[in-house]
């Protein structure tokens, strides 16, 4: 977002966020320029090449898939960190979280053959309200060209949000088309499942996930990412894939951000320091001074 005028910027957000909202996802053109979609494509040839196919009518026995992205190629960041993406996100997730989290990042292959995938909403991974909240936004970048033929991502209009309840929807897929440097958005409670390859083409691509902080990841991203990886990403990367605690004191170390270990920590022992929300604060805070007041 750093060539847009910020009025601009601000308008393509909420445009974007309305459409989520609306029916479900939007895909954003030129979010990326197309030469660092092929820079990245060019990194991740070799773990394309070694990574065996999926197992289960699910991950697809013709799709190869594999994350720690970050790690395989440092254009990977592009995408995590792309600042309009994550304006957009952080819109949609923030009414029920302290904090967005990432997710995962997968590289997924769908190979010359590979029949239409079972319909599903990702956000069924986790088995909490459905129809009052939204727990996850996934980004789908085309690292080939997305089109009807080699199985562009099918997607539900507004099977989301409250139609999750409905066992059927009540609309024609929409095909997913779109070229290298698009990103396609969608909730996590939006059906959509990836279409059938029917040329003898490969087509690949990119899930980056976002989701509500106080969640577990659908990649274990410390183990991904562990401490003497993650002091190589900046405070705000690190921050997202899991090295800061969200209040309440969720996800914490010895009583303490995680973050600690990116620094000098030593294996001293750490004394817990409070990371509450401002309203448990303020209650903790109240009821202290009536006890010292009482005494």
């Amino acid at each position: 977002m750093n060539a847009f005028h910020p009025d601009l910027a601000a308008a393509m957000v909420d445009r974007h966020v309305n459409q989520l909202l609306t029916i479900g996802f939007t895909i954003v053109r030129g979010a990326l320029p197309p030469q660092t979609i092929a820079d990245l494509d060019d990194d991740l040839a070799g773990p394309f090449e070694h990574t065996p196919f999926g197992t289960g009518n699910f991950y697809g026995t013709t799709t190869k898939r594999f994350g720690r992205l970050l790690i395989r190629s440092d254009h990977a960041r592009a995408l995590v960190c792309n600042r309009l993406i994550r304006a957009i996100v952080e819109r949609v997730l923030s009414p029920w979280c302290d904090r967005i989290q990432l997710n995962t990042t997968q590289a997924i292959a769908v190979h010359p053959g590979a029949p239409a995938q079972f319909p599903h909403r990702d956000q069924d991974m986790w088995r909490g309200p459905v129809g009052e909240m939204e727990y996850l936004v996934n980004v789908m970048w085309p690292l080939t060209e997305f089109t009807r033929e080699n199985g562009a991502t099918l997607l539900w209009p507004e099977s989301h949000g409250v139609q999750e309840r409905n066992a059927a929807p009540e609309s024609d897929a929409v095909i997913g088309e779109m070229a290298p440097g698009a990103a396609l958005l969608f909730l996590g409670s939006t059906l959509h499942g990836a279409g059938a390859n029917m040329t003898d083409m490969v087509r690949r691509g990119i899930v980056v996930g976002y989701s509500l902080g106080w969640l577990k990841a659908y990649e274990n991203q410390w183990l991904a990412y562990p401490p003497e990886v993650a002091r190589r990403f900046d405070p705000d990367l690190a921050a997202l894939i899991g090295y800061c605690q969200h209040r309440p004191n969720l996800g914490n170390f010895e009583g303490q951000c995680p973050s600690v270990l990116l620094g000098n920590y030593n294996g001293e022992p750490l004394g817990a320091i409070d990371a509450l929300r401002p309203d448990q604060m303020a209650a903790a805070t109240a009821f202290t001074s009536e006890r010292q007041d009482a005494a």
